[in-house]
């Protein structure tokens, strides 16, 4: 008697030789204990493509859950991958690294969003008027009971206006969680972040790439299951990352106003007291112009730091003041420049020692040098040093 292999059945071979049909839509729902929420929210979306007609996915990122939702959406006919890493951004990292489809759609897995609508998210990606759909609840229904009052009335729009401002954008509802973009857009905003900030993010990296962005009203309902959000925590999140990723307003603006105040105000007092204002201005105004301009110039050069290392990170495009930094900038002209001030501060500190001395060591009313030579020496070694960080910085590197 011999072994023999059995051959594959015609059906399983079939099957082993037929390549895989990726989807054309793909659903990413990050999931953390939703086993309330998750079946309907995948049954949904299913429902949704189907009666469209299209071929499509449902990846639910299992996030930790210590519940049944990996099971129940494995069991309503989702794909379930696993990502140990908490956090909102994580989740969605994951999710779209998994997912297969032309056209990406996001949401949560709690009931909150209409997945029947996903037609409406995908209409204006197939028709080419957009790369990035952002559900607006704002200018929808918010059904009772869907979103506290702090949320809707306070964090909100404070949050979607401090976007809008500090990057010029007209998005109503900057943190609805219910988006659609084509897979060429999401390859476009090389998103990182791993917390709640993640939707600020998409929404900045949308538009530093340049993206077509389109809101769409929508319908907000009141979740199944217990919030995961942390308010004030998850706020200070979005907050954080729209500074940092707009260090223009958070380390610029000032330091040039402080620079400016400071320089106004030592160059007032140098000579002596003044009235301005129907006040005698003195030694106090100056040392305050002094920790102004000492201050403010630092701001300034931090905000130069962060530029061009968001810059060589690839955070951030190319900007003009990094351009700028870059056509005047050399090593060898920042310790020159810092040093002659440096030096300038130290001569006349010098010169005050010697004054002092010459009068045997006796009362001697010189504030007004002290201050504007102490300036100049901190001044002078902020540049020095701050000079071969930017120049560290920008060293060319494969």
């Amino acid at each position: 008697m011999t072994d023999a292999t059995p051959a594959p059945a015609r059906g399983d071979q079939a099957a082993e030789e037929r390549p895989l049909v990726s989807p054309l839509v793909s659903v990413i729902m990050p999931c953390l204990d939703e086993e309330e929420g998750v079946g309907p929210c995948v049954e949904t979306a299913l429902a949704a493509m189907a009666e469209m007609g299209i071929s499509g996915e449902v990846v639910v990122v299992d996030n930790g859950s210590t519940d049944r939702s990996a099971e129940i959406a494995r069991a309503a006919g989702a794909r379930v991958v696993q990502e140990s890493r908490r956090g909102y951004g994580s989740a969605y990292l994951r999710g779209f690294e998994e997912a297969r489809g032309r056209y990406l759609v996001m949401g949560d897995a709690d009931r909150t969003y209409p997945f029947e609508d996903i037609p409406k998210f995908l209409e204006p990606l197939i028709e080419g008027r957009a790369d990035l759909v952002m559900g607006d609840r704002l200018g929808g229904e918010i059904l009772p009971g869907a979103m506290p009052w702090s949320h809707r009335w306070i964090g909100n729009p404070i949050l979607s206006g401090m976007l809008r401002i500090l990057f010029k954008t007209r998005i109503a509802d900057a943190h609805c969680g219910m988006r659609s973009m084509t897979r060429e857009a999401w390859d476009r905003m090389e998103l990182r972040t791993t917390g709640m900030e993640f939707a600020s993010e998409m929404v900045v990296g949308a538009l530093r790439a340049g993206l077509r962005i389109d809101e769409i009203p929508i319908t907000y309902h009141p979740r199944e299951g217990e919030s995961k959000l942390a308010g004030v925590r998850d706020a200070w999140r979005h907050v954080r990352f729209m500074l940092l990723y707009s260090p223009s307003y958070l380390f610029q603006l000032p330091g040039m106003l402080l620079m400016a105040a400071g320089a106004f105000l030592i160059l007032a007092l140098a000579g002596g007291p003044r009235e301005m204002f129907g006040h005698t201005w003195d030694y106090h105004p100056l040392l305050f112009g002094a920790i102004a301009l000492i201050v403010g110039y630092q701001l300034v050069l931090f905000d130069t730091f962060a530029k061009i290392f968001a810059e060589g990170a690839g955070l951030a495009p190319p900007g003009r003041w990094v351009r700028w930094v870059r056509s005047l900038f050399s090593l060898e002209r920042g310790l020159i420049v810092g040093g002659l001030v440096f030096l300038a501060g130290f001569g006349l500190e010098a010169k005050i020692v010697l004054d002092w001395v010459r009068v045997g060591f006796g009362e001697m009313m010189a504030v007004r040098g002290v201050v504007i030579g102490m300036t100049a020496m901190v001044v002078g070694l902020q540049t020095v040093f701050g000079s071969f960080l930017v120049s560290l910085m920008l060293i060319e590197r494969r």
